[in-house]
């Protein structure tokens, strides 16, 4: 298993539009991508518009392979895209210690 971790920077003030669009794409896109796992929104105490998106994937290709260059990375961007501020940093984390 690997964790997708991408932080992601919203306009000011669209910050419950946001969690709306990503719920929505939890419960309609992701699902139907092979290997997904879960996924997990959490949004900064400090700076508000501010979140970290955590998916967890069965295999490191799921997303950057299944995931990315198929159709269904074009729906998510189509839900959450507009509310970005700036690109999102992504970086894939793999278990070291439990």
């Amino acid at each position: 298993m690997i964790i997708e971790h991408a932080t992601i920077k919203v306009h000011a003030g669209q910050g419950a539009a946001f969690e709306a669009a990503v719920a929505k794409a939890v419960a309609t896109v992701f699902p139907r991508a092979q290997g997904w796992m879960r996924a997990s929104l959490l949004r900064c105490i400090e700076q508000a518009d501010t979140y970290i998106v955590a998916i967890s994937w069965e295999r490191l290709e799921d997303h950057t392979v299944g995931f990315r260059e198929g159709p269904l990375f074009q729906e998510w961007r189509g839900l959450v895209g507009p509310f970005f501020a700036s690109p999102p940093a992504v970086l894939h984390y793999e278990v070291a210690s439990a």
